[in-house]
């Protein structure tokens, strides 16, 4: 079944932002973490929480060790001033969203004006909205409650910041013909806007609407809202276990959407499972080509290919026609190494990709076996290339292996943060893009005379910053779930936007390397063509942080592609030379 996956589903930036706060207390500090009130709508997170040792509280009296987390909707000033005046540490997560609204509706009460809050009156960050007025707060969620509101007081109207946008519309339309002199906050968040759009347009492009979230949640409740107005049949569910596939097999097209506190694991695992419906009208052979396409990401053949041919193109730059030695050796290594490690360390994969976690629980045995005989096969390729080749490419085998293995007793890995070379702050991204160097550049050079140094600095320039460019940004997809178990990755150590710059400086680094080559003759002109991956992976990342495409196995095969079209691009080079 097709699924048309809505951009914005998911965490919110308010959300995102308290839970990092609190995983990242979570994972370095001992001492315990209280939140002030369930951290999000979200039950299967709220779990997720307690087995980090997460707990929440509705008070702090009791309490008198620790760290006490308010959460993004925020809360009243005199319950923050209860909680400075206790002995917990205060991590303090309310959205900065929430906290913009918080201090227009002080400083506007504060000149004798009268608050207007047009949002749920149970809702957690309306109560803490109220809690800033100081004079007259009105609460409200329709156009009915406006005969309520009297003249004695200037007026000025904020909404809850994930409020229906065309209600608020409504309202204020209507306060503003009773009362024209008042003042109009816009203060729906972006995220909340952009997401009750992307469920107006979907609308008319699928047969149905599925939107994951928590049944208390008050914005997943509003898009199932809007949904339901816009006449598609409409699913609220929590997790893909509440899917009624005979509700479904008679729609082609579904959409999926997600509130603000369901997390990126939850979403993938609904869309996984929609995708394994066959509609009554889909056409077979299309539904076995899906399949087909997804076995190959999942089971990292498609990162194998990419890798080599990135080799491929890595060594026509020299001006040679290139072998198939290399770069078969070169696939079959990257292909072990990720399967392998993939078995070796299962910490972090259900959550960053459930579904491939699923697939490889599912295929364990063919995996692994496919894995072990990719080793024996890219050694024995090795073996006939040279002896040194073989020893460099066993030795590069056993150190990729180890990379995941704890290499401290279990005993004393308390002691030692860093167990595993994995457990390293950005590790991986620089592990993984050695190993590319090594294999593609290095391993090739070894086996010609003399060397050509120049040349093989200037390749391997080029592919560690191509592959690490690669591996951040698979980090920054994958924050969450490492976020949870506690590995220390780029976007976790440095932060998302400092994660970004370095993979924009690397494609920028790289592209000048592949422009300046020709010029001074390290290079064949070939490289002007492999500008097109550069730029490919550049609008990989301005896609994710535009939320043009949900990160998934769709943005995972653009991703690789750019590897995969330099080999095509070397081979066009090399045998149709009049292009």
């Amino acid at each position: 079944m097709k699924v048309k996956l809505a951009t914005t589903a998911g965490f919110c930036m308010g959300v995102r932002r308290a839970m990092e706060l609190v995983l990242a207390e979570a994972n370095r500090s001992e001492a315990p973490i209280y939140t002030f009130g369930p951290l999000i709508h979200n039950m299967q997170v709220l779990d997720l929480l307690m087995t980090k040792g997460v707990r929440s509280v509705k008070t702090v009296d009791n309490i008198v060790h620790g760290n006490v987390v308010i959460r993004a909707h925020g809360i009243p000033p005199q319950q923050r001033q209860l909680l400075e005046e206790s002995s917990l540490r205060i991590i303090d997560g309310t959205c900065p969203r929430v906290a913009h609204v918080q201090a227009i509706i002080r400083h506007n009460s504060r000149k004798g004006m009268a608050a207007v809050i047009v949002g749920d009156k149970e809702h957690p960050e309306v109560i803490g909205l109220q809690g800033y007025s100081e004079g007259p707060v009105h609460v409200i969620n329709s156009v009915e409650d406006i005969k309520g509101l009297s003249d004695d007081l200037p007026l000025f109207i904020v909404a809850q910041t994930t409020q229906d946008e065309q209600v608020y519309e409504e309202i204020t339309r209507e306060i503003l013909k009773r009362f024209p002199g008042t003042r109009v906050f816009e203060t729906i968040c972006d995220a909340t806007h952009h997401r009750q759009n992307e469920v107006r347009s979907l609308a008319a492009q699928v047969d149905g609407m599925i939107v994951v979230g928590g049944y208390h949640s008050g914005n997943t409740k509003r898009l199932v809202q809007i949904s339901r107005a816009a006449g598609l049949p409409t699913f609220h569910i929590e997790t893909e276990n509440e899917l009624e596939p005979h509700s479904l097999s008679g729609m082609s097209t579904v959409g999926v959407t997600a509130g603000a506190s369901t997390p990126s694991w939850m979403i993938k695992n609904v869309v996984k499972r929609i995708e394994d419906i066959q509609s009554s009208g889909e056409n077979r052979l299309r539904h076995r080509i899906k399949k087909i396409s997804k076995f190959f990401l999942l089971s990292n053949l498609v990162v194998g290919g990419g890798a080599a041919s990135l080799s491929y193109a890595s060594n026509a730059l020299s001006g040679k026609t290139p072998g198939a030695s290399y770069p078969a050796m070169t696939f079959l290594y990257i292909f072990a190494m990720h399967v392998l490690n993939r078995f070796l360390d299962k910490g972090a994969s259900a959550y960053n990709d459930p579904e491939r976690a699923a697939f490889y629980r599912k295929h364990h045995l063919l995996l692994s076996l496919s894995g072990l005989c990719a080793i024996v096969l890219a050694l024995f390729l090795a073996y006939g290339l040279g002896k040194t080749v073989f020893f460099s490419l066993a030795a590069l085998s056993i150190v990729g292996l180890v990379y995941s293995v704890p290499l401290i007793p279990s005993v004393h890995q308390k002691d030692h943060p860093y167990a595993k070379i994995k457990d390293i702050p950005g590790s991986k991204t620089l592990s993984e893009s050695l190993a590319w160097v090594a294999v593609i550049a290095v391993l090739p050079a070894l086996d010609t005379s003399p060397f050509n140094w120049t040349l093989i600095l200037t390749t391997s320039s080029m592919v560690f910053l191509l592959s690490y460019a690669r591996s951040g940004l698979f980090d920054i997809l994958q924050l969450q779930g490492d976020l949870i178990v506690g590995r220390e990755t780029l976007p976790i150590t440095l932060g998302l936007k400092k994660t970004s710059m370095i993979i924009k400086l690397a494609l920028l680094l790289s592209a000048l390397i592949l422009v300046t080559a020709p010029l001074l003759q390290w290079m064949i002109p070939l490289s002007y063509l492999l500008l097109a991956c550069v730029l490919g992976l550049y609008l990989c990342l301005s896609a994710y942080e535009k939320q043009w495409i949900y990160p998934g196995l769709p943005f995972e095969a653009l991703l690789e592609c750019n590897f995969l079209l330099a080999g095509v691009l070397a081979i066009l080079w090399v045998y149709l030379p009049w292009l």
